[in-house]
């Protein structure tokens, strides 16, 4: 199969690897990024608690990320991988075949940087993900401002959904817990969300009811329906790491699922390759990304740099 070589692949283009790219395009390492062009963030019509990008659109961002590093020398493909094998002093990166394909089908790189992210599935529940992004969120650092003050219904998936749950009363006094998937409630627990002024509503939620444009209901097993102007509710994260299932790298089990283990830097089990973003960290925010990516930009040149000595005092030995 027709071969490519690089210093570094990236594979994911979203802001964590567009930002370890800016990095190693700077570190004159010549760098490919492989995109799917699906991150995670796409349902949002903006972003918000990112410093200097307030209320932009994620599009916005990447577009400008990859302009900037494509500035610096970075190459873009247009694809996905399937999958990674360890081939010693470099890396093969599989990927998907197309019909019609300008791109080599197998590239080679000294570094990996996994910036794929993750997939969001939500409950199984009629109605709910169709205001995934709009009105029904996930994260109240990222939309709670543009809901304050309005009927917030915060949908519990686990017990973990507490912290959720408490969360949501900072951004309005008028919130609705429905609590079927907490499971039996700490009387102590349930006294301080009453104390709170927070209403509890344990029957299971069976429907999410809707205008075609942001949702207005909760509909309960019950027969009951709960006006609203915005869900909470957690998804479960699903790492989109399975192409590098045979390099058997470490990983670290916690509430929300299994996710590589990495450094601070981003490194994983495996010497030549580094995780980033919500692939690692799924609770990572888009400028937390941003942080990781840039942290693991430098560090994976640092490796490289570590390499260049090595093998050149080797080859001077060999001659």
């Amino acid at each position: 199969m027709e071969q490519t070589h690089a210093d570094v692949i990236i594979i994911g283009g979203g802001t964590a690897g567009l930002s370890a790219a800016q990095t190693l395009g700077r570190s004159l390492r010549r760098t490919i990024v492989i995109d799917s062009g699906t991150p995670r963030n796409r349902f949002a019509a903006h972003m918000h608690n990112v410093l200097g990008h307030d209320g932009a659109t994620p599009e916005s961002l990447l577009e400008r990320g990859r302009a900037e590093a494509a500035a610096y020398g970075v190459e873009f493909v247009d694809g996905s991988v399937v999958r990674v094998r360890d081939a010693g002093d470099r890396l093969v990166i599989e990927l998907a075949q197309a019909t019609e394909r300008t791109a080599p089908a197998t590239l080679t790189a000294r570094a990996l940087v996994i910036a794929t992210g993750v997939r969001d599935d939500l409950p199984a529940i009629p109605g709910l993900s169709d205001y995934w992004g709009s009105s029904v969120l996930h994260c109240p650092y990222c939309h709670g401002w543009e809901v304050r003050g309005s009927r917030i219904a915060v949908l519990a998936t686990s017990p973990d959904s507490l912290h959720q749950v408490k969360l949501a009363r900072q951004w309005s006094d008028d919130v609705t817990v429905f609590s079927a998937e907490l499971g039996p409630l700490d009387p102590t627990v349930e006294r301080s969300l009453l104390a709170r002024g927070m209403r509890i509503v344990s029957a299971p939620v069976t429907e999410i009811l809707g205008d075609g444009t942001s949702v207005t209901g909760v509909r309960t097993a019950d027969g009951l329906s709960h006006d609203t102007d915005a869900i909470l509710t957690a998804s479960t994260m699903v790492p989109l790491d399975g192409f590098v299932a045979d390099l058997d790298l470490a990983r670290t089990a916690a509430a929300h699922g299994s996710f590589l283990t990495v450094d601070g830097f981003g490194k994983t089990s495996h010497q030549r390759v580094w995780a980033v973003g919500n692939v690692a960290a799924p609770m990572a925010t888009v400028p937390m990304a941003m942080g990781s990516g840039a942290a693991a930009g430098g560090s994976v040149n640092f490796a490289l740099v570590e390499e260049d000595f090595t093998r050149a005092v080797s080859k001077e030995h060999d001659d």
